[in-house]
């Protein structure tokens, strides 16, 4: 996955990050991305933030590409960290961040968020863990190919979200896409007896779903607040 997305960053990184438009303007790109957070984010904050103030708030944006909804994000939550497979993507986002620093952005594995982990333990030390009080992720778990991967960012984003806190996160649901495990462009689909499944083994409680059966299926899984076994 990292090469595939690395070569697609040197070619084009905004087009393949954001196929609507091959060529993107800087405003426009930046604006896709605070249209994304207004459909969101911003239309279900009553989910998202729970009565907490957004600025006192802190958030992850997983496959964030160059940066087009973590700046959004950045924008409106107190801390924003973002992770991506490739390098030069990182490179963008952190461009585009350059007068946000709440903004927090790290190339990761490609499976994990251990690098968000010890960012945080490198600055506060092991007596003050990370919580996150929201996660989201649009146009990334669509294309990869492996669903034991996917998994694994579910029980990580588990370990690093408060107890309650809303993960909301986009997968492809779409049961007839041609779905190669050597491709990293078409991921693998999820049912939504898959998706609850999922959160149940992870320690999340599924509560909504959307778009079942279609290529952007939408998943809100809240932590379980007695889902300390998950948190270690």
């Amino acid at each position: 996955m990292r090469r595939d997305w690395e070569q697609r960053a040197r070619e084009n990184a905004r087009y393949y990050v954001a196929t609507g438009n091959e060529q993107w303007s800087d405003e426009e790109f930046y604006q896709s991305g605070v249209t994304e957070l207004e459909q969101q984010v911003l239309n279900d904050l009553s989910n998202v933030c729970q009565g907490k103030d957004p600025k006192d708030m802190k958030v992850l944006d997983i496959g964030c590409g160059a940066g087009r909804i973590t700046r959004a994000l950045a924008g409106f939550f107190g801390q924003v960290y973002a992770v991506d497979i490739s390098g030069e993507m990182v490179r963008q986002a952190r461009d585009a961040l350059r007068q946000f620093p709440n903004a927090h952005v790290f190339r990761n594995n490609g499976k994990d968020l251990t690098v968000v982990r010890e960012h945080w333990w490198n600055r506060f030390g092991l007596g003050k863990p990370l919580q996150l009080d929201f996660a989201f992720s649009v146009i990334v778990f669509q294309h990869i190919p492996s669903r034991e991967i996917i998994e694994n960012y579910v029980r990580e984003v588990n370990r690093l979200l408060r107890p309650g806190g809303l993960f909301k996160f986009q997968v492809q649901g779409n049961p007839h896409v041609q779905q190669n495990a050597e491709d990293s462009w078409v991921g693998v689909s999820f049912t939504e007896r898959e998706a609850r499944e999922m959160a149940e083994r992870c320690g999340f409680e599924m509560r909504y779903d959307t778009g079942a059966g279609d290529q952007y299926y939408w998943l809100w899984f809240f932590k379980q607040k007695d889902a300390g076994a998950f948190a270690g």
